[in-house]
């Protein structure tokens, strides 16, 4: 996940786009996602990203299906968690693609766990991007129900299963608990268990109260490393940086 996430995130600020497709010749069955609504809704998690559009061959999602129904309205706005939406998504798949809206109203709901907005519109729509960057009010716009801060956070703490844990020194827990830091590897006594880079670790006071739990960016025994030490001292440690925070505040959540 950190991985994606890194490689992704540096793209985009080299302004670079990447092309993700679920029907790769390099995907096997064992990590297929099912469909590119999906995959495009674990990127847009991935790389925190404001907005999801899904371009189908359809305008949007309607009342009624358009293809069988002329009096069909298209749904401007929706909660994505809307249960009304499933009865009108229906379960086949268009012209375009083996998805259908069912999957495209799923990749929506999985947007908005990160805070993601969500719009399934028409791609035979001239200038359909441009159109939606310039504010026009076309497809369907789903929106979700906590803001992205908030949702992701969310999304952190429903990781139940922890791998490790780091007990912290007292100027660490004030700097996670008072100053809405990220967790340093000097602020780090001891490090318990084995975890890998991306893994969900639990970060404790010297007294063994939980303080936070997160992501950490190095596994156990890199973390054993550099626990205690300034980040400038994690190359001449490791022999790289990865990132210079053991877990990240974007990938923290206070308990």
């Amino acid at each position: 996940y950190l991985n994606a996430r890194s490689t992704l995130r540096a793209l985009v600020e080299l302004k670079v786009i990447p092309v993700i497709n679920e029907n790769d010749t390099v995907v096997t069955d064992e990590i297929r996602f099912g469909d590119n609504d999906t995959l495009a809704a674990l990127v847009a998690n991935l790389v925190e990203a404001d907005l999801l559009v899904i371009l189908t061959d359809r305008d949007g999602m309607f009342d009624a299906d358009p293809r069988n129904n002329p009096d069909a309205n298209l749904i401007y706005e929706a909660r994505a968690d809307d249960p009304a939406l499933d009865a009108v998504a229906g379960g086949t798949g268009g012209a375009l693609g083996r998805g259908g809206m069912q999957t495209k109203l799923r990749a929506a709901r999985l947007a908005a766990r990160s805070g993601a907005h969500t719009i399934i519109v028409g791609g035979r729509i001239e200038r359909v991007l441009d159109r939606l960057k310039a504010g026009e009010r076309i497809g369907t716009l789903l929106s979700p129900e906590r803001g992205m801060l908030a949702a992701r956070k969310h999304w952190l703490a429903g990781h139940l299963q922890t791998r490790g844990t780091l007990v912290l020194d007292a100027g660490a827990v004030t700097a996670l608990s008072q100053g809405n830091k990220s967790l340093l590897p000097v602020g780090v006594k001891l490090v318990q268990g084995s975890f890998r880079r991306g893994e969900m670790v639990v970060c404790v006071a010297p007294d063994g109260r939980e303080i936070a739990r997160g992501l950490a960016n190095y596994s156990a025994l890199e973390a054993q490393k550099i626990i205690g030490q300034s980040s400038e001292a994690i190359v001449g440690l490791l022999g790289y940086m990865a990132e210079p925070e053991l877990v990240h505040r974007d990938n923290l959540i206070l308990v």
